[in-house]
């Protein structure tokens, strides 16, 4: 079964995540978020309980 030969595969495998780990990733990283985080603190909203209709 030519399936369960790892040979080519693993190459693929390692190549691939190479080409991700050393090129892709700092290229995606270097991009700056176009709606930074602020830190702003958001409004305590008051909730109340629900009144179940049958207690």
């Amino acid at each position: 079964m030519p399936q369960l030969n790892p040979t080519p595969w693993f190459f693929i495998l390692l190549i691939s995540w190479l080409t991700f780990s050393f090129i892709l990733q700092p290229k995606i990283l270097l991009f700056t978020p176009t709606n930074p985080p602020s830190n702003k603190t958001l409004p305590i909203t008051k909730t109340s309980p629900w009144n179940w209709p049958w207690t």
